[in-house]
């Protein structure tokens, strides 16, 4: 069946939109069509696509909250384990904590340092504390020694304060000879204490004040 295109356009001829109601059948349902046409293209750039975009975003989220819930199901899964671990390392930090003097103790374990060498029948030539330097939890005081005796006395001197209930340590020794087999050790004895509260609350401020500038 042929369409007769002359027929077809001449339903377009001389319409207007005061008698859109009395229009032939062709114009009523091409301007329905555009109608449909352009309120689909305006519902989706005004509505739909803001729609699409939370769609994504919510979608996203998903699979974070997924993810976050797979890493607290593993964690409640070692819980007890996790527990376990906590509890060993508080009880390792708390027997390192032992290990550290009070800045009130510092007196007593430096006349325990002095004492290990003069047991070991050592001669102390030189025992100056140094500068504290205060560190983030703690503070170190170095101690400069310079004693001299029998090899096997500064060997035993040595063992001494490894042996002490504080931490001290030895460093940067220097052993020279001197006469009659008698050997001169020159080290820096370090030892730790933890900070008093006073101390911390000044570290916290002098922090604060480096952040605010």
């Amino acid at each position: 069946m042929a369409i007769d295109i002359r027929q077809l356009r001449s339903q377009f001829e001389g319409l207007t939109f005061d008698n859109i109601g009395s229009w032939p059948l062709l114009p009523r349902l091409t301007v329905w069509v555009l109608v449909v046409v352009v309120c689909a293209v305006a519902g989706y750039f005004l509505l739909w696509s803001q729609q699409s975009e939370e769609l994504d975003r919510l979608r996203a989220e998903e699979l974070t909250l997924k993810d976050q819930y797979r890493a607290k199901l593993q964690q409640a899964i070692n819980l007890d384990e996790l527990r376990r671990q906590k509890e060993l390392v508080s009880q390792y930090v708390l027997t390192l904590e032992k290990q550290l003097p009070s800045k009130a103790e510092m007196d007593a374990l430096l006349s325990d340092i002095n004492q290990a060498g003069i047991g070991r029948g050592l001669q102390f030539e030189l025992f100056r504390p140094g500068q504290t330097a205060l560190k983030d939890y703690y503070a170190e005081l170095p101690i400069s020694v310079r004693v001299s005796g029998r090899y096997h006395d500064l060997g035993a001197f040595a063992g001494d304060i490894a042996n002490l209930p504080r931490i001290v340590t030895l460093n940067n020794v220097n052993l020279t000879a001197q006469r009659d087999g008698v050997l001169a050790l020159d080290a820096t004895a370090k030892t730790y204490r933890y900070l008093d509260e006073e101390e911390l609350a000044a570290q916290r401020k002098a922090r604060q004040q480096a952040a605010k500038k």
